[in-house]
């Protein structure tokens, strides 16, 4: 029976992409590609730590797991995060003694779903990760073939202690099948100096409609010399101008309630991808490839004005662009007047597998819960994290969020504090697109109709006509989780 379900799981690994992986451990998106041939990288472990990072008391009996090695599956960047969890193991060295720390990068969380299904599959438990960073779509195959513990008992305590919401995305029927690690808002970064040299207002940008109008007068005050924004000629676009941005906003949907295909006569759609051919058809966005020297070269030269995207954005900015530090400022995203909520935000759960006896589960939930209600070494890790212009993401615990260190102003925003913004930015979000099973495909699908209508290749129209053909010749109605 086991090997039936894996099966089945298996031949969806195989038809989906790595397109539809959220950021990893970070709540980063992926920035170090994984090898050529498809084989995953290892990160060494990183220093211990700082001294002054204190334990706060893991939770439950202390009782010593024996010497060994946990292996962690993350995106993005996921070797930071192994300067705080080798930290907590060297706080916890009565419990934790001889054990090590392996953080296995892969390209996405799609990739990661099909290590461990193929792991899986092959009957090899003892090769599968202790644990892995996932996004609902990925949750939802892997539970499904139960390859995932269930952390409903033990989450149900906390649930009223963190923001509203966090464990959704990981609930399926009514069990939940990761621990909450990130929940991060999709948000408008601008840069203010390109908006004072052209005497255009960023106020306007709270509606899409005067959203578009601002990239209009750049580039007419400009000269053509400033874009709006970014768009890329790849799956990306579908990515975050699409799934986790646009889509959602206006209330968009590919499948109805019932699973079947409505995407193309939908009228969310028609409003999200439509905003997008309004600025396509205008010339605002410079065409370049997202999280590439190119793109990087554009922003530090003022030759892009905004990124509606998620708040992960900040790492790379940060990173890539300080020819510009002090220029960029954060708000929430536009609304579409239609609809009236600001940008979805996206989750990450860290989730711990199933591979018969997990010896590490118990001691694997105890650092997540540190990571998320010990104040002083999670902000002394972000602290470093921010020093090195690396990546990190805001709390999900009120009482953490609550604390002074998340509202300190930032000099890369100008006397901002863009870790409060981010914060006060999940509030009138709008809900993400329904999750399905089929979502993994649905997004390769409805990817390639959109790199066809950006390469100029056809019409929006055609784009929006050819996903709901092929997504209903291909899939057919897709299974409605609750």
């Amino acid at each position: 029976m086991r090997k039936r379900t894996l099966a089945a799981v298996l031949s969806a690994a195989v038809l989906a992409g790595v397109m539809t992986g959220c950021g990893g451990g970070s709540g980063t998106d992926t920035t170090t590609a994984a090898p050529a041939d498809g084989s995953a990288q290892k990160t060494e472990a990183a220093p211990a730590g700082e001294d002054a990072w204190e334990d706060a008391g893991a939770q439950g009996e202390r009782r010593a797991f024996p010497a060994g090695t946990i292996t962690m599956y993350g995106t993005g960047q996921p070797q930071y995060l192994l300067e705080y969890f080798n930290a907590w193991l060297e706080r916890n060295q009565d419990i934790a003694a001889g054990i090590t720390l392996e953080m296995v990068q892969t390209e996405g969380t799609a990739q990661s779903r099909e290590r461990i299904t193929m792991t899986a599959l092959a009957g090899a438990d003892d090769d599968l990760p202790d644990a892995v960073y996932l996004d609902p779509v990925n949750i939802m195959d892997l539970s499904q073939a139960g390859l995932l513990r269930d952390e409903t008992e033990y989450l149900q305590p906390y649930l009223s202690e963190f923001v509203d919401g966090a464990a959704n995305d990981a609930t399926i029927n009514g069990k939940i099948y990761g621990l909450p690690d990130a929940v991060r808002p999709n948000v408008l970064f601008y840069n203010e100096e390109i908006f004072k040299k052209y005497d255009v207002d960023p106020a306007m940008m709270d509606t899409f409609e005067g959203y578009i109008e601002a990239g209009r007068q750049l580039k007419e005050k400009s000269d053509g010399s400033v874009y709006l924004s970014y768009v890329s000629p790849s799956s990306k676009t579908w990515r975050y101008w699409g799934r986790r941005g646009l889509m959602p906003q206006a209330n968009a949907k590919i499948w109805d309630d019932a699973g079947n295909v409505v995407i193309g006569e939908d009228p969310g759609t028609k409003l999200a991808l439509t905003a997008l051919d309004t600025m396509m058809q205008e010339g605002l966005l410079l065409k370049s490839e997202i999280m590439e020297p190119a793109l990087y070269d554009a922003i530090n030269n003022q030759q892009v004005a905004t990124f509606y995207i998620g708040a992960f954005w900040d790492e790379f900015l940060r990173k890539n662009c300080q020819a510009v530090s002090g220029q960029w400022r954060v708000m929430a995203s536009p609304v579409f007047e239609e609809v009236g909520t600001t940008g979805a935000p996206v989750s990450t759960y860290f989730c711990i597998v199933n591979k018969g006896d997990n010896t590490y589960a118990e001691l694997l939930e105890m650092m997540w819960h540190d990571f998320h209600f010990d104040i002083e070494s999670r902000n002394a890790w972000v602290a470093k994290m921010e020093a090195d212009n690396a990546p990190y993401s805001n709390p999900i615990t009120k009482s953490m969020l609550e604390d002074e260190f998340w509202k300190e102003p930032s000099e890369y925003y100008g006397g901002m504090s863009f870790r409060e913004m981010e914060g006060k930015c999940l509030s009138n979000g709008s809900k993400n697109l329904i999750v399905t099973p089929q979502d993994a495909q649905a997004d390769e699908i409805i990817s390639a109709e959109l790199e066809t209508y950006i390469a100029g290749n056809q019409s929006i129209e055609d784009a929006i006509a050819n996903m709901d053909k092929n997504l209903k010749a291909k899939i057919g109605q897709a299974e409605i989780i609750q």
